[in-house]
């Protein structure tokens, strides 16, 4: 056969595998509203950046006829290519090709992305498209799930890990995207449970639908087991490629600094009456981070669960900051079971990513109830006490208002580790509400009324924690921008290092 033959069949070849599972399926997956898995990842790369890897891998299962079948690429695109020039790996799940199904050789391609990423310090993304393991395959389908969770794991901390769920994703096909770092879902499109409606209808009894049971907006904002929601496929890849711009590489690195345009010394003096005079009115904590991060803008995560406190990325002078603030306007920013988790898992990415803290605390305590203490809050409230303990990046807190006992520390206080604590003149720090520990002090005085005033006046301030060095500087709030800027910069040669250890034991 002569090279031109050679070249011909080749191309031949890579015809039959770039039209993916035909016309038909493919109009198909346009008509759900569906990008293929070329598209998305031809939205989500820059522009020709993208190399395919192992475009003629194929199955080798012979059970059940599979051997007659020809599913061209195995059901999943692999590769790298650029987001904003950065190099990034992709796998994107083809829904066309045998419903996206996992089997061992599809399974292999993803691994093989999973290891390049981790070797070369860059990002994966993992697009996710499928109706679950392949059947046929049956165990080697099951141990090619394994080899995916156990690589996820092992690349945890080291390169963020992004999946985006653009379909169906059933049964251990979830526990992929939920090892990593950020999970988008699409609304309307996308679908996400362990067993599906059929399943709960025989064993429970509940009638459900799939959109109820596992879509875009009851994993933002019933479960938290997702991130972000999207409107559609672009407006999901296009998410995922402003994510990354605020993030490193890999854990050795720190995020690229980017040009705003916007003053590091700007005030903003509209935040000087911001806060309203009675202390038990509520304000939006959003207002205090539109005013000080670079031109307003912030990009939230879990936006929709645990909104009493608010995790979200901005920049400062141009660098990525990780933000976590309380929401007076939410449960008065109160710290509950799903609040605790939210924020510990960002704090911990942060942490492991080089991006430095800034905490915005106005708390009045830890949520009462049964179902909190049932739910296990003393648990799960520790997780924030653990994760600024053991957090050794730049730690900045700044108190607005309220910052009362056991959640003023678990807010990040200079105890916990907070290289600068910043408080408006308007902060209360103290060790429970100031009126709650007057009644218990003078409950038998006769002149309680007059005393408990008093005991305002001189504890619900800043003062006491100043005069005893745990409040290192009180600002007026239009100096809050410059201020934490200066303290970012001062920090930036910090080092801080732990005991030596296998690794802590998180009260998960």
């Amino acid at each position: 056969m002569s090279t031109q033959a050679k070249i011909e069949k080749m191309l031949k070849k890579s015809e039959v595998i770039l039209a993916a599972g035909g016309e038909k399926r493919v109009a198909k997956q346009h008509e759900a509203g569906k990008m293929t898995a070329r598209e998305r990842i031809a939205a989500l790369l820059d522009e020709g950046s993208f190399v395919e890897l192992d475009r003629f891998v194929k199955h080798r299962c012979t059970n059940f006829g599979q051997e007659k079948k020809e599913l061209p690429g195995e059901g999943v695109t692999t590769g790298y290519g650029t987001i904003d020039g950065r190099l990034v790996y992709v796998f994107a799940q083809d829904f066309t090709v045998e419903g996206g199904s996992l089997g061992e050789m599809h399974a292999a391609k993803i691994v093989k992305v999973q290891r390049l990423s981790l070797k070369m310090g860059a990002p994966l993304v993992g697009l996710n498209d499928s109706g679950g393991a392949r059947i046929q395959e049956a165990i080697d389908a099951l141990a090619g799930y394994g080899k995916i969770f156990f690589e996820n794991t092992i690349a945890s901390g080291v390169v963020p890990q992004i999946s985006a769920i653009m379909g169906p994703s059933a049964g251990g096909a979830v526990y992929s995207p939920a090892l990593t770092d950020f999970i988008y879902m699409v609304k309307n499109t996308s679908k996400m449970f362990i067993t599906g409606p059929a399943v709960v209808k025989s064993v429970t009894g509940e009638d459900v639908t799939q959109e109820q049971l596992g879509g875009a907006m009851t994993h933002n904002s019933t479960s938290g087991v997702a991130h972000f929601a999207a409107e559609n496929d672009e407006d999901c890849l296009q998410q995922i490629r402003y994510l990354l711009s605020f993030l490193p590489s890999n854990n050795m690195e720190c995020a690229p600094i980017v040009e705003t345009g916007d003053d590091p010394m700007r005030i903003d003096d509209s935040l000087n009456t911001l806060l309203p005079d009675n202390s038990n009115q509520a304000y939006d904590m959003k207002d205090v981070i539109k005013s000080i991060v670079d031109n307003g803008e912030f990009y939230e995560s879990q936006q929709y669960w645990a909104t009493n406190i608010i995790t979200c990325f901005a920049r400062m002078d141009g660098q990525t900051v990780g933000i976590i603030a309380n929401q007076p306007k939410v449960m008065a920013g109160c710290l509950d079971i799903n609040a605790s988790d939210k924020s510990s898992r960002f704090i911990r990415f942060c942490d492991a990513f080089n991006i430095p803290l800034l905490n915005l605390v106005d708390v009045p305590g830890f949520l009462p109830g049964c179902n909190q203490e049932y739910g296990g809050i003393i648990r799960h409230g520790a997780k924030m006490l653990y994760a600024y303990s053991e957090a050794t990046v730049p730690k900045i807190t700044v108190v607005t208002r309220k910052a009362y006992g056991g959640s003023y520390l678990a807010m990040c206080s200079q105890d916990l580790g907070a290289d600068q604590v910043i408080a408006w003149p308007t902060a209360e720090i103290a060790v429970m509400g100031p009126a709650g520990a007057a009644n218990i002090i003078f409950k038998n005085d006769p002149d309680v009324k007059a005393k408990t005033e008093e005991y305002i006046d001189n504890f619900a301030t800043p003062y006491q924690a100043a005069m005893r060095g745990m409040v290192d500087i009180v600002i007026e709030p239009k100096n809050t921008r410059p201020t934490i800027i200066n303290a970012l910069q001062m920090l930036q040669s910090k080092r801080e290092t732990r005991p030596a250890k296998r690794h802590g034991n998180i009260p998960l």
